[in-house]
């Protein structure tokens, strides 16, 4: 299962790169978003995907997860969350002051 995981990680953090490198703006957003996705799973998968009970003291179990790898999944998908928001603020805005999404259309001319 952990293979599979890895792969699916492997496969969001490609996936993501090739958007970033891309010219549209919604699409380098969809990549950083993809990248967090994948950085999820990652965490999740260096956690061990283990089987037990939540980690709550109770007489007569043994086997606990850890809730490491859960709490900082957490705290990534909140962090993520902002910081995509952002981005689709960001590149909303840039689209409607200059008209465009095309990042060689931004960049503008050595000339200017």
């Amino acid at each position: 299962m952990e293979i599979i995981t890895s792969l699916l990680a492997g496969i969001l953090f490609a996936t993501g790169i090739y958007n970033l490198l891309q010219k549209q703006l919604l699409r380098i957003v969809i990549g950083t978003a993809l990248i967090s996705h994948g950085a999820h799973l990652f965490i999740l998968t260096m956690g061990k995907l283990k089987r037990g009970k939540p980690p709550i003291i109770v007489e007569g179990v043994e086997n606990y997860v850890d809730p490491l790898p859960q709490a900082l999944i957490l705290t990534s998908i909140v962090i993520s969350f902002g910081v995509t928001s952002f981005l689709l603020v960001l590149a909303y805005r840039a689209a409607q002051t200059n008209e465009t999404d095309n990042m060689d259309e931004l960049r503008g001319n050595e000339n200017e």
